[in-house]
């Protein structure tokens, strides 16, 4: 039995990222874990309202996936990048030490949200195979209106190198991205229902699949017997 560990910035992330994914590996049977690195609260200028209805998408996502457990740290959204990295890598160190997943996802590294960044700089962490053993392959995913954002002109942009078909799973990712109403909206704005369907296009195109996910794999363990 594998254990995923989707590793989110912001709740929306994973679904944008891997949702497919992570649907088509709990039918498998395998263990999916939902690692959620910010917060919102009304401290931090939100409306007891907004508060409230995130808490409700959180719970109904996490009822939606059949996750195992879902992990919060609650780091005020949209300051990661002025938080001193040893904490957000305290908080994933101890999640992944406890979980032992098998497979970490990591948001991309040149995400045009800081808060991808620094998730990114601080998962990674947990490819170190000589203190997290379980883990044995690590991947990047791509963000919706994140991702395809990045700007920089040095940037190599991301260049996935697996595809996993999610053609019997969109559906459900698409309903599930829906239950984000505040992050969701109408054609053409980036997360929207049409642009999730038109981009598992695009990268089942590339795989021959009807719908799919691409990632980069960083880091993959093959140990035991030649295979």
């Amino acid at each position: 039995m594998k254990r995923h560990l989707v590793i989110a910035p912001h709740p929306d992330d994973e679904t944008l990222g891997c949702g497919g994914t992570l649907l088509r590996s709990r039918a498998a049977g395998n263990l999916t874990y939902w690692l959620i690195v910010t917060g919102i609260s009304s401290n931090t200028g939100f409306s007891a309202e907004r508060v409230e209805q995130r808490e409700s998408e959180i719970r109904h996502v996490a009822e939606a996936y059949g996750f195992a457990e879902t992990i919060r740290l609650n780091i005020p959204t949209s300051t990661l990048d002025h938080q001193p990295l040893r904490v957000i890598i305290g908080g994933i160190a101890e999640a992944v030490k406890r979980l032992e997943p098998t497979d970490v996802y990591l948001p991309y590294r040149r995400d045009a949200h800081s808060d991808h960044a620094a998730v990114f700089d601080a998962g990674i962490t947990t490819a170190k195979w000589f203190r997290y053993s379980s883990v044995q392959r690590t991947y990047a995913y791509e963000t919706q209106s994140e991702t395809d954002f990045d700007m920089s002109p040095d940037s190599p942009g991301f260049r996935p190198n697996v595809f996993v078909d999610i053609s019997d799973h969109i559906d459900e990712k698409i309903r599930i991205a829906e239950m984000f109403v505040g992050e969701i909206g109408e054609h053409p704005f980036p997360r929207s229902a049409r642009g999730i369907r038109a981009m598992a296009t695009v990268r089942g195109a590339a795989c021959g699949f009807d719908a799919a996910e691409a990632f980069m794999l960083l880091r993959e363990r093959v140990g035991g017997a030649a295979r």
